[in-house]
């Protein structure tokens, strides 16, 4: 759209005019005649227009005037974080149940305020709970101005408080209920009457160490997942639903077995959850026939698909491994890297007890070939003389000693080769032994869930000296992947795959800045980068205009 100039006899008129495409061709369309260009000039009705039209230039001006480096700029801060997740943390009900439990409390400062706070430092720059009053200062998150790093402690102290004696039924040998118990389930129940029933879980441990002594109970010595045996650490156990999103969690004391675990988290989702029929899908370490018998018990009657111990348990190893039979193919071989991995199955019943082998070719090709760089590294040590060997833990199992000297145990290796590329389920499920072995491999989203609690979202370092702050730390993790995974699933609902370590880089670029010009103030909001604009679709937000006065010198 633009203005021009019209001759018509010894007269010029002014005409705006607008461009547009007919049949393939610019044509030019007069949307109004303005008038007599001498006469707007005599009269001064084109200053006053121009005037006019100034009131709704102020984006372009403003805009022109910063690039110029002509504001002065008052105040930034980012708000794409504050946006989407306050949005999320209100939907999802966290807001609603934090506020219904502290009704009673008679707090001087935001609790609800403090957690939020905790829970969105800990998604974008992880790390100790003392990190958080400073980096607030640079992002806008409503109502967190007035708090301070003694709230933020008085907070998590909250979330890991113990509950009174009469609302301890229901807890753990491992460990008491917590104000977190109570967040977990009223979060449940908000989900459940949204969606539908609960019918399958996922389940699954991990462990992470203290650099301090680990609180009064929690930490303990056990057997470390993070490869750091040395130090005190807790157990952390963690609940998905069949969409992968977190419905609970467990914070027991570093010395608990996983073969212990899985009954106590069954009884929690029957008694405080009010699920009373499900299946539970869980790893390797969960089993065991104490295990088995608990959860088959007709007091539970809870369905169970478990990861099988190849070499250790006898049954495994020695009938159902040993077993002939044809595979199934459940995935071909894959055509691309992104493809999903082949998957052969085939159906092993030793008496009552049912088996699902499973083969992944790529897994046996890989580890047969690992296993053959391992035995040509060996001979070339033992041409070197034994010394050699000593301290490598992986070159062990391939040997046996023949008097003072070693040799490659060439059984061991053909007995090794038996477990290539699979992976063995024991279930009490009627489905079909395909259904199984896809069911029990979505247990990843567990084990996926947990890489984001301890890399992306970062639980350590952890300082705290108290059991019950120890457990508000580790709980903001938690609330902060229910955020997570809420975010991330609406998004690959609306159409593909979303990297958070790059969405999590353009939310944090989206900025808003307070600049004054001209005697006049404004906020300037940066362009939206990359995934953000999707993020904000995702959560329901809209971001208005770019440019707002806020206020003029009279």
């Amino acid at each position: 759209m633009f203005v021009r100039t019209k001759r018509s006899g010894q007269y010029s008129y002014l005409q705006v005019v607008h461009n547009e495409r007919v049949d393939g061709r610019v044509r030019q369309r007069v949307i109004g005649t303005l008038g007599r260009v001498d006469e707007l000039q005599a009269s001064a009705q084109l200053d006053g227009l121009l005037n006019s039209l100034g009131r709704f230039a102020d984006h372009s001006a403003v805009l022109s005037a910063h690039r110029a480096g002509e504001t002065e700029v008052e105040e930034a801060l980012r708000i794409g974080p504050g946006l989407v997740f306050e949005r999320l943390w209100r939907e999802c009900g966290i807001q609603r149940t934090l506020e219904r439990l502290l009704q009673d409390r008679k707090f001087e400062f935001s609790v609800e305020r403090a957690v939020f706070l905790t829970v969105l430092h800990r998604l974008f720059a992880p790390g100790s709970d003392r990190a958080a009053e400073m980096w607030r200062e640079r992002y806008r998150i409503e109502g967190s101005e007035e708090l301070q790093l003694q709230h933020l402690y008085r907070a998590m102290a909250w979330l890991g408080a113990e509950l009174p004696p009469p609302q301890q039924v229901g807890a753990t040998p491992f460990a008491p209920r917590t104000t977190k118990d109570e967040i977990e389930e009223g979060l449940f129940q908000i989900r459940r009457d949204l969606f539908s029933s609960l019918d399958l879980v996922f389940f699954d441990t991990t462990s992470i160490y203290f650099e301090g002594r680990g609180g009064e109970t929690l930490g303990q010595r056990g057997h470390s997942k993070d490869h750091r045996p040395d130090l005190p650490q807790m157990v952390v156990g963690a609940v998905l639903d069949a969409a992968g999103r977190p419905l609970c969690s467990e914070l027991w004391p570093g010395n608990t077995t996983d073969v212990r675990t899985l009954v106590p988290v069954v009884d929690r989702l029957r008694t405080r959850f009010g699920v009373h029929e499900l299946c539970v899908v869980a790893d390797r370490g969960m089993i065991s026939k104490g295990t088995i018998e608990a959860l088959q018990d007709g007091t539970r009657n809870v369905r169970y698909i478990l990861g099988a111990r190849m070499r250790r348990v006898k049954e495994v190893r020695d009938e159902v491994l040993a077993r002939g039979g044809r595979y199934r193919e459940v995935r071909p071989p894959r055509q691309s890297s992104k493809g999903p991995a082949p998957l052969q199955v085939k159906e092993v019943w030793v008496e009552d007890r049912r088996y699902i082998v499973c083969l992944n070719e790529e897994e046996a090709r890989k580890d047969r070939l690992d296993r053959e760089a391992i035995v040509a590294s060996l001979e070339k040590k033992l041409s070197q003389g034994e010394k050699a060997l000593v301290g490598n833990k992986g070159y062990r199992r391939f040997l046996t000693s023949t008097g003072n000297s070693f040799r490659i145990d060439r059984a061991k290796l053909e007995q090794e080769a038996r477990y290539d590329g699979k992976f063995v389920l024991q279930t009490d499920l009627d489905l079909d032994a395909a259904d199984v072995a896809l069911r029990y491999k979505e247990l990843w989203q567990v084990e996926a869930a947990f890489r984001s609690v301890k890399s992306v979202l970062d639980t350590r370092p952890i300082y705290h000296q108290k059991d019950e702050t120890i457990r508000g730390h580790v709980f903001c993790s938690f609330l902060a992947l229910v955020l997570l995974k809420e975010l991330l699933h609406r998004m690959e609902e609306k159409g593909g795959h979303v990297e958070w370590a790059r969405l999590r880089e353009d939310l944090d670029a989206l900025e808003e800045m307070k600049v004054r010009t001209t005697g006049r103030s404004f906020i300037l909001r940066t362009p939206t980068r990359g995934d953000a604009g999707r993020a904000l679709q995702a959560a329901g937000v809209a971001l208005g205009p770019s440019v707002r006065l806020l206020s003029s010198d009279p």
